[in-house]
């Protein structure tokens, strides 16, 4: 799903599909500055991310609502979105919406947070998840998730 794009992430450095090869799997989660859940499960998620880095996992943000009407990066909504990632410790990559990713992924999300599970390049693994969860939900479905593309990479 995620074979090849290209983005930016909150900085504004470019970003490829090569940001999977280095990793068994990556939780990519879709979210937005004005979604509460979004927000309440970042620092689980920034926590998760350092917890489980060096076992070949990772997540990547996206976040949605940082496009003026003309589809244009709207720099102080990229600000917001900057700050919220330091207030809840979601220390890790962040992406910009691009058309490569409208394209691919966000055409489909209907709501916030969406969750997906990608392999080393790029290809969904499992179905995607609607909603937020706790810590202990995301490690048994991120437990699970590895211990598969383990498996189907054998």
């Amino acid at each position: 799903i995620l074979t090849e794009f290209t983005a930016a992430d909150l900085d504004g450095n470019p970003v490829d599909q090569g940001i999977f090869a280095d990793y068994d799997l990556t939780m990519v989660n879709v979210w937005a500055t004005f979604c509460g859940p979004c927000l309440q499960e970042m620092p689980d998620l920034g926590a998760l991310h350092q917890e489980y880095q060096d076992q070949g996992f990772q997540i990547v943000g996206i976040v949605t609502d940082v496009l003026n009407q003309d589809g244009s990066i709207s720099e102080s909504q990229v600000e917001v979105a900057k700050e919220a990632v330091e207030t809840t410790g979601a220390d890790y990559l962040h992406l910009l919406p691009s058309e490569d990713l409208i394209g691919l992924l966000l055409w489909q999300v209907t709501s916030v947070p969406t969750t997906i599970f990608v392999d080393s390049e790029g290809n969904m693994v499992g179905m995607g998840y609607l909603g937020s969860r706790d810590a202990d939900s995301w490690r048994e479905i991120i437990e699970e998730k590895l211990a598969q593309v383990r498996e189907d990479a054998q």
